[in-house]
């Protein structure tokens, strides 16, 4: 009886087992990315651990396909699972919009830490200097030393001019 899952277990243990190269494959690409690009922060290892949570989701569609999962039903599933996530993240879709930018702003590399800037916003003008880009915000020092956390969706919509750029690090 269980000779008949035998091929399944198998094709599983070699979706597993070819998880991992693609995993240090992944891992590697954004790596030589950020050194390419002389960035050393944080969000390599954010951008890393997303894309890692992307890999996950792939594999574990092929192993379900493996084990007879029909691509209908799954497809139905999949959708009425989006369809409650998407209704419940639209009351946060600040979060999903932070998130976003936040890798936007990783790939796109506008300014760095240690750069002063200065947002052009007409009501609240902000002058200062980044000390940490994270997933959401980015951290600013201001001007008169207090420390601002401004949303990273607010950056990319609003004119940001570089006061300053940052002394370039050697990455080694």
């Amino acid at each position: 009886m269980l000779q008949i899952y035998y091929p399944k277990i198998v094709i599983t243990i070699a979706i597993i087992i070819l998880y991992i190269p693609c995993r240090k494959l992944t891992s590697y690409i954004i790596r030589s990315f950020s050194n390419k690009e002389k960035r050393k922060d944080n969000r390599v290892i954010l951008v890393i651990r997303l894309f890692n949570m992307l890999l996950i989701m792939l594999f574990a569609i092929l192993i379900l396909t493996v084990w007879g999962v029909e691509p209908e039903n799954f497809m139905l599933t999949l959708t009425s699972v989006f369809t409650v996530i998407g209704v419940a993240m639209f009351a946060q879709w600040s979060l999903l919009s932070n998130i976003t930018a936040g890798i936007m702003l990783f790939f796109s590399f506008p300014f760095r830490i240690g750069d002063v800037i200065k947002i052009q916003d007409k009501d609240f003008p902000t002058e200062g200097t980044i000390i940490d880009i994270k997933a959401f915000c980015t951290i600013i020092l201001s001007n008169e030393n207090e420390t601002i956390s401004y949303p990273n969706s607010l950056l990319l919509q609003k004119g940001i001019v570089i006061v300053k750029k940052a002394e370039d690090e050697i990455i080694s």
